[in-house]
């Protein structure tokens, strides 16, 4: 097991493993820029063991899906990709990618993979994306304004009651100090960490078969109505409102907000570069309590008429050997596989496990139009949000994006 090598050590172990036979083949991949951190050491150590090589391309995460799908209409995609997983579905449906399905099933550990991967993974009753990278979506809170506010520092929010009450209280430290923080403007930010305060009530914004919108529900609305509450507390700071992400982690870094909903991304950068910050990570929850997630994070995919499948199939197994887990959850990559993630977090910050443990409840749209929908700047999804809650009129809003939803996914089916 790689207990806690750095990535110097990583590399170095990989290409002392043996001497590697000549490569036969060579597989193509291309990834992400997300994903550098870890995935040139996992590659390392099995281009060092096997006779197919892998050679990794890395590309900026908002040119990858564009490139990608230009090149497998023309014939030139990589073998393999790891993919933003909300994106699985519309390239399976366009058949650009392999059918994993057989080759899932057959995993001894299939059963342990992460559940909201393999949903985003699926198509028509099949699987096409395996889970590779992972975050989910958690609630962060400063321990050391809580206790400035006179709140238990060591206790976070555990239901909408709390958020609301110990939002407050920070609040009324005064200033520029303020109890909660969400990024307004942003798409793709609210469906990571909003879509969770939906589906903890056991509803959501669109039927499971994926041809009904859901948004017209008391169970939106009661989501709607939280962010309402803590905006008539004055517990939300003005700017929020027309923030497209750009502040998502920074305003909760700054160290003047109380609570803010993220990604488990946010522990390593908060321990590396925000050391002196005393803060703590809890679950999304519901009104009651039952807690939810968004498993965000990558998918590894196979462009479909890939031939050397032998090959993908070791890679895959490499991928999920205990040895890799821990690697990549050393550089920030949540475990994907649950029956070997405590090994794999070992020795970590205890941060990380409330994470993977979210994960683990977590869920993923799973949909062909998932862009039109939750993530496009003008999509149904932002647009409800920032009228729901921001607005006036809470009963037109849900009207207006249930049938814009409904248009939406009538056209795709």
């Amino acid at each position: 097991m790689f207990s806690k090598l750095t990535r110097g050590s990583v590399i170095a172990l990989a290409i002392g493993m043996g001497t590697a036979a000549t490569a036969q083949e060579t597989l193509s991949m291309w990834a992400r820029t997300d994903v550098e951190n870890f995935l040139p050491q996992v590659v390392a150590a099995f281009n060092a063991t096997h006779e197919t090589q892998i050679n990794v391309q890395f590309i900026p995460p908002g040119e990858l899906v564009q490139k990608f799908a230009t090149a497998a209409a023309g014939g030139s995609a990589p073998d393999i990709l790891s993919l933003d997983l909300i994106y699985t579905p519309a390239f399976a449906a366009a058949g650009q990618l392999a059918d994993l399905t057989d080759l899932a099933q057959a995993l001894p550990y299939f059963d342990h993979l992460s559940p909201a991967h393999l949903q985003a993974g699926s198509y028509d009753g099949r699987i096409y994306g395996l889970p590779f990278s992972a975050d989910s979506s958690v609630l962060l809170w400063n321990k050391d304004l809580y206790a400035q506010a006179g709140l238990d520092p060591e206790v976070g929010p555990t239901d909408w009651d709390k958020i609301l009450e110990q939002a407050t209280a920070v609040r009324a430290l005064g200033g520029d100090i303020y109890g909660y923080y969400f990024s307004g403007a942003c798409a793709g930010c609210n469906a990571f960490t909003f879509l969770p305060y939906i589906w903890a009530q056991g509803s959501d914004i669109v039927s499971e078969d994926g041809t009904k919108a859901n948004i017209d529900t008391p169970e939106a609305r009661a989501a709607v109505e939280l962010y309402r509450s803590l905006l008539a507390a004055d517990a939300i700071p003005q700017g929020a409102e027309t923030d497209t992400g750009t502040n998502f982690f920074s305003a909760f870094a700054s160290g003047n907000i109380g609570i803010a909903t993220s990604g488990a991304f946010a522990i390593g950068i908060l321990n590396s570069q925000y050391g002196e910050m005393n803060y703590g990570v809890t679950y999304i929850p519901g009104p009651d309590g039952t807690p939810s997630s968004f498993g965000g994070g990558d998918n590894f995919v196979v462009t479909a008429g890939t031939e050397n499948m032998e090959a993908v199939g070791q890679f895959i197994d490499h991928i999920y050997s205990v040895e890799m887990q821990t690697l990549m959850a050393e550089f920030g990559s949540l475990p994907v596989r649950g029956d070997v993630a405590e090994q794999a977090l070992t020795g970590l910050d205890a941060r990380y496990g409330v994470a993977t443990d979210a994960m683990a409840q977590g869920r993923t749209p799973s949909t062909v139009v998932y862009n039109d929908i939750y993530n496009s700047a003008t999509g149904p999804w932002l647009q409800f949000l920032q009228e729901a809650i921001y607005g006036d009129d809470v009963d037109e809003a849900a009207a207006i994006a249930q049938e814009t939803i409904q248009m939406i996914l009538d056209e795709a089916n």
